[in-house]
């Protein structure tokens, strides 16, 4: 297990942007992944974005073009850039890091972000 701190959340209107960010507590070397997801009442924990090793990026469909993930290769802080946002952008933002392929993945204790006028 890899203790993640996550930071950024928050309230933004319609249209607005906010970034959030996430590192491991303790020294990962060059993790396999780390990533996004987000979960929104009454529904199931899914991908916004990851980043792999050699800086491959994975991104939903439905953040495509409006989302961007970034990495700080120094000390393998993520950053999720969240700009043209949406009401059905609201949900808690948990971050994940795998260190190897096959790994389960350990998880942050999620942040929330909510878009409202």
């Amino acid at each position: 297990q890899v203790p993640l701190v996550e930071s950024g959340g928050g309230l933004a209107q319609p249209g607005g942007s906010l970034r959030l960010s996430c590192a491991p507590s303790r020294y990962v070397f060059s993790p396999y992944a780390m990533g996004w997801f987000r979960q929104a009442p009454g529904k199931q924990r899914e991908l916004v974005a990851e980043i792999y090793r050699g800086d491959y990026t994975n991104y939903a469909d439905s953040v495509k073009g409006r989302f961007t993930i970034s990495r700080d290769g120094t000390n393998n802080t993520i950053y999720l850039q969240m700009s043209s946002l949406k009401s059905e952008d609201t949900a808690v933002y948990y971050c994940r890091i795998k260190v190897v392929p096959h790994d389960d993945g350990s998880w942050g204790p999620g942040t929330q972000v909510t878009v409202s006028s």
